[in-house]
């Protein structure tokens, strides 16, 4: 055997005996670390707790969400703009993320360039919610009470530029009708305030109106998706109600630092897709107006950018001056 022959068998076997490195393992070796960056009990955060155990059950691994909430979720996605590429710490995305693009000058990451999409997980149903002691039991009788008292009814947000900000600036601008924005910290408080009365009225999720619906501590006039909800067939939609073509949804989904492995995408897409197509976690979306998604990287990626025209065309078109980061 010549001496060339012999060191190549010789670093054959070193390398087989070598040990893996770090991004040859299998993944995930770890648990994730998922950012929502607003706080716990809003919507994305219910999606992202009820993938939770069922994502841990498949993988073995954990699935831990770390709420970051402040600045109108621009903190948390900043933190997961930065994170190390690597799959173990992923962003929560909902619709106010692509509005802010538009909404706010100088933001500290991009959207489109900082993330690389996973998966859209679902769309969820807003609601046009007044206080029980609103004297309006139709979104026309709204119309017709916010015409006869310009400017005196108030609707509450998670703050400037989020989702039900918007949805509700699209409302007023459709029908004409002038009322007072009062932004709050998270979407929860804003609920609070109109249970108590405190505020007047507000569109959200359904998921964090359902329980007060249910004990009627509030009322729902319409859902603004541009269809009616399982959960609650017999509401109608804004648009049925007098106001046609108004739409807006309330979506969720899963992003990655910009720069994860192809590989990486893959394996959670295929692992949040199996999550959301098990029946039983289907039913419990469908029952609290989520509809599951689990669309391919592809069509998020899609999505994503129609959403963020979207959004810009409105506040373009309604005259929002773009706030200062």
């Amino acid at each position: 055997m010549s001496v060339a022959l012999a060191v190549v068998r010789m670093l054959v076997v070193l390398l087989a005996c070598a040990p893996a490195p770090a991004f040859a393992q299998i993944y995930p070796a770890k648990q994730i670390r998922v950012i929502d960056a607003y706080p716990a009990g809003g919507s994305t955060d219910w999606i992202a707790r009820i993938i939770g155990p069922k994502f841990a059950e498949n993988t073995g691994q954990h699935w831990i969400v770390d709420n970051r909430p402040g600045a109108q979720g621009i903190i948390g996605v900043q933190l997961a703009s930065k994170a190390p590429p690597d799959g173990y710490t992923l962003l929560m995305f909902t619709a106010s993320h692509a509005i802010h693009a538009s909404f706010y000058k100088n933001l500290p990451y991009d959207m489109l360039k900082d993330f690389a999409p996973v998966s859209l997980t679902s769309l969820t149903v807003n609601l046009l919610l007044v206080n029980p002691g609103v004297p309006a039991n139709s979104v026309k009788e709204l119309i017709a009470l916010a015409k006869a008292r310009p400017g005196q009814l108030s609707f509450g947000s998670a703050g400037l530029g989020s989702q039900n900000h918007l949805a509700m600036e699209l409302f007023k601008y459709m029908t004409a009708t002038n009322m007072a924005h009062i932004p709050y910290k998270a979407t929860q408080s804003a609920v609070i305030d109109v249970l108590t009365g405190r505020i007047d009225l507000m569109v959200g999720p359904l998921p964090a109106f359902m329980p007060h619906i249910k004990s009627g501590r509030a009322r729902a006039l319409a859902v603004s998706s541009p269809k009616r909800a399982l959960a609650l067939p017999d509401l109608p939609t804004v648009a049925e109600s007098g106001v046609p073509g108004y739409e807006t949804t309330n979506s969720t989904g899963v992003l990655a630092p910009a720069g994860t492995s192809p590989d990486i995408i893959s394996k959670l897409n295929a692992e949040i897709v199996k999550v959301l197509n098990q029946p039983e976690m289907k039913e419990r979306l469908i029952s609290n107006g989520a509809e599951p998604v689990g669309s391919s990287p592809e069509e998020f990626g899609e999505y994503l950018r129609r959403e963020t025209a979207k959004w810009a065309n409105l506040i373009k078109d309604i005259g929002l001056v773009p706030e200062q980061w």
